[in-house]
């Protein structure tokens, strides 16, 4: 058997897995990147149902790596502003681009609403031209084994005619980018903490009355909270948006369940009609929400990132972007090891890389874990202490701006390529 010899072998070809191996394309290490599903680059003439709010840092990261120019020719929608409010009580706070005072901002949005699958087509065509990365697909890793200075890989896929074909790699250091059921992490035997939220997130494409006027909007339900997420309606008169409702299972099911016309009229009370009449223009998907969080992020040898090292609750739409951030983080690892003459899959190594991102997940976990506690159910006393927050926050500047800087992605220990494209 023919064995392929590799500095990085990355497991998931999605978004995160793509990420980091687009952040190492112009350096001289080789990479593997080994995807169980060849992705259709063609864009869809329908939304998709799954959607990612990037922050203002995960667009620093892709226009890095060169794929925002693809997402750019594509389909995308900037949002300048963030609507944020309590149903039937007085807490709202409204936060646009404009009130941050720094110069990071390009655009004057404080992200972009971009679906799954064109993010990934637009970091797959990069992966393509980049002479040092290799692309094996629609491949699937059957087993790992781990020596003193490199990891065998053995790969089954489709080749030609549809025959199944093996190949065998040997690598420094293998990536575990494969998302939350992981199966490096399965094989690496890494523990995993973990709790259900005890809701079901229920998606869909909306079409609605009014324009959405580039605003992201989330109301706080005594079920769960409701986003609005706009989308890039290309021009065609339509006013849509991404809907991510969290719900008990139950209600998800039956909400999935219901005739068009039961869901609309739900749908739009839910959004106290702030966008007049909602109607669903796609199918309703339903999936369950679930906290997990690798115990370790980096063994010897393996280093997990995105989904397959950390799973939040999708409240303020942070999922993707902490995953681009391991990318980042990781990829400023490797090179700053490589070029030292070190290692790169020695986990003496890998341990800055594992402090920063447990760090920062641990805190979002603890953060959304808190802010779901607090803005659940409908008791007055909790009602009426989140209503005081929220109201406080929209009324002192320099909270407000910690929150948009937040919101953007803006935080103080960004690796190098998610740093704003202009310095403020």
């Amino acid at each position: 058997m023919n064995i392929q010899s590799f500095d990085l072998a990355i497991i998931g070809g999605g978004m995160v897995g793509l990420a980091l191996a687009n952040a190492l394309a112009d350096s001289d290490l080789s990479i593997a990147v080994i995807e169980g599903r060849t992705p259709d680059l063609s864009l869809p003439v329908d939304h998709e149902i799954r959607v990612s709010a990037l922050s203002q840092a995960s667009k620093n990261l892709l226009s890095r790596l060169g794929a925002w120019a693809h997402i750019e020719q594509s389909r995308h929608q900037p949002y300048q502003g963030m609507q944020v409010w309590d149903q039937d009580s007085f807490g709202k706070i409204a936060f646009d681009a404009s009130q941050l005072k720094t110069g990071a901002v390009t655009d004057g949005s404080l992200g972009a609403i971009v679906e799954n699958s064109i993010i990934q087509a637009a970091l797959w065509q990069q992966a393509e031209q980049a002479s040092n990365i290799t692309l094996f697909h629609p491949f699937h890793c059957q087993s790992v084994a781990m020596g003193d200075k490199e990891s065998w890989l053995n790969l089954t896929g489709s080749g030609e005619e549809n025959k199944s074909v093996t190949q065998a790699i040997t690598t420094k250091l293998v990536v575990g980018a494969d998302g939350a059921n992981s199966w490096l992490r399965s094989q690496a035997d890494i523990p995993l903490t973990s709790w259900d939220y005890g809701h079901h997130a229920l998606v869909a494409t909306i079409e609605t009355d009014l324009p959405h006027d580039a605003i992201a909007r989330q109301a706080f339900l005594p079920q769960g909270p409701l986003a609005f997420l706009p989308l890039d309606n290309q021009g065609n008169g339509q006013n849509l948006c991404s809907i991510v409702w969290s719900l008990p299972p139950e209600q998800a099911a039956e909400l999935k369940a219901c005739d068009e016309v039961e869901f609309n009229r739900r749908l739009t009370t839910a959004i106290d009609n702030r966008l007049g009449y909602c109607q669903v223009v796609s199918p309703r998907g339903v999936f369950p929400l679930k906290m997990r969080y690798a115990r370790s992020f980096a063994k010897e040898r393996i280093a997990l990132i995105g989904d397959a090292a950390h799973t939040i609750h999708p409240l303020a739409g942070l999922g993707v972007n902490l995953g681009f951030l391991d990318a980042a983080s990781l990829a400023q690892t490797i090179l700053d090891n490589h070029q030292q003459g070190k290692d790169i899959g020695e986990l003496a190594n890998l341990r800055s890389f594992e402090r920063w991102r447990k760090s920062e997940a641990m805190q979002m976990i603890a953060a959304m874990e808190s802010f779901k506690q607090l803005f659940a159910g409908a008791n007055p006393v909790k009602k009426l202490v989140r209503d005081l927050g929220l109201v406080a926050v929209d009324k002192v500047p320099p909270v407000k701006e910690m929150f948009i800087r937040h919101a953007m992605g803006l935080t103080d220990d960004l690796p190098e390529l998610s740093k704003p494209l202009i310095e403020s």
